[in-house]
C-alpha cells in the first residue's frame, strides 16, 4: 500500500468517525455509536496515522516484480527500504537503492549504485572500470555483454555495432551545460546497473538516476527526480530473509 493510498483509508475511517459521533442520539438512550468509535476506530486512527508517518519519512517495503537484480534480490522478495538515511548523505558505492526511474512508469526501480557524480565510468570485456580501476563484483549474474564509455558529455554504448551515444530523447543525458568534465558524471547524477546485467532496464539503456532537482532530459524531463530509499534487509519469504550488504 502507497503513503497516498493509506491516508485515503484513513481519512475515510475518519469520517466513519464523525459520522457516528454527530449523528443524533434519543432521549434517554445510550450512545453505543460513541463506545464503538472510541473501542474500534479510533486505535485504527492513530494506527494509521502512524503507518503513515512511517512510511512516508522513514521505512517502507518493497516487492521485487522482476530479475533485473538476479541473484542478489529473487522475485517476490519483499524488502524494508530505508527511506531515512537519504536525508543525512548521499547514496554511495554499491548501495542497493529504490528509486523513481527517468522513465515514464508508475513503480520504482531497484539496481546498484555503480558510478556517482564526478566518477569516470567504462565497461570493457565484461569488466567495469571506475576511476581507472577495475571493480570486483561477486554479486552479478553475469558479466556484461556490452561495453559502456562515459566520454564527450555522453553515456556511449556499443551492443555489438560500435559505439552509439543515448540519445538524450529518450533518456536521462543533461547537456553539457550541466557537465563539470566530458569525462565524469555530472553533479546529481548516478550510474544505476542491475546485477543481473544482460537482462537489466537500467543506466546503460535509459541514462543517469538524480538524486534532486528535475530531470534533465528524456521522457520525463522536468520532473521531479530523487531516491526513495537504501534496501537494506530482504525480510520475505523468511528462510531468505538477510541484509543487504554494499
Amino acid at each position: 500500500m502507497t503513503p497516498t493510498q493509506l491516508l485515503i483509508l484513513v481519512a475515510i475511517i475518519v469520517l466513519v468517525r464523525l459520522v457516528v459521533t454527530l449523528r443524533p442520539v434519543p432521549a434517554g438512550g445510550g450512545d453505543k455509536g460513541k463506545a464503538f468509535a472510541r473501542e474500534y476506530l479510533d486505535p485504527f486512527i492513530i494506527a494509521g496515522v502512524a503507518a503513515w508517518l512511517l512510511i512516508t519519512f522513514v521505512a517502507r517495503t518493497y516487492y521485487i516484480p522482476s530479475g533485473s537484480m538476479l541473484p542478489t534480490l529473487q522475485i517476490h522478495d519483499v524488502l524494508l527500504v530505508n527511506k531515512f538515511e537519504y536525508r543525512f548523505h548521499q547514496p554511495q558505492h554499491g548501495d542497493v537503492v529504490v528509486f523513481p526511474p527517468p522513465l515514464p512508469e508508475t513503480d520504482d526501480f531497484i539496481k546498484r549504485v555503480i558510478g556517482i557524480p564526478g566518477d569516470t565510468i567504462s565497461i570493457h570485456g565484461g569488466i567495469v572500470y571506475r576511476n581507472g580501476q577495475a571493480l570486483k563484483e561477486p554479486y552479478i549474474a553475469a558479466q556484461p555483454d556490452y561495453k559502456l564509455e562515459i566520454r564527450d558529455y555522453g553515456i556511449y554504448v556499443d551492443n555489438g555495432g560500435g559505439f552509439q551515444p543515448i540519445d538524450p530523447h529518450f533518456a536521462n543525458v543533461p547537456p553539457k551545460a550541466m557537465w563539470t568534465a566530458p569525462d565524469r558524471i555530472p553533479p546529481n547524477c548516478y550510474l544505476m546497473l542491475g546485477d543481473n546485467r544482460n537482462d537489466s532496464e537500467d543506466s546503460h539503456i535509459w541514462g543517469f538516476a538524480q538524486d534532486a532537482g528535475t530531470f534533465a532530459t528524456g521522457p520525463r524531463a522536468g520532473e521531479r527526480a530523487g531516491f526513495t530509499g537504501r534496501a537494506v534487509v530482504v525480510f520475505w519469504p523468511v528462510t531468505e530473509a538477510r541484509a543487504l550488504q554494499r
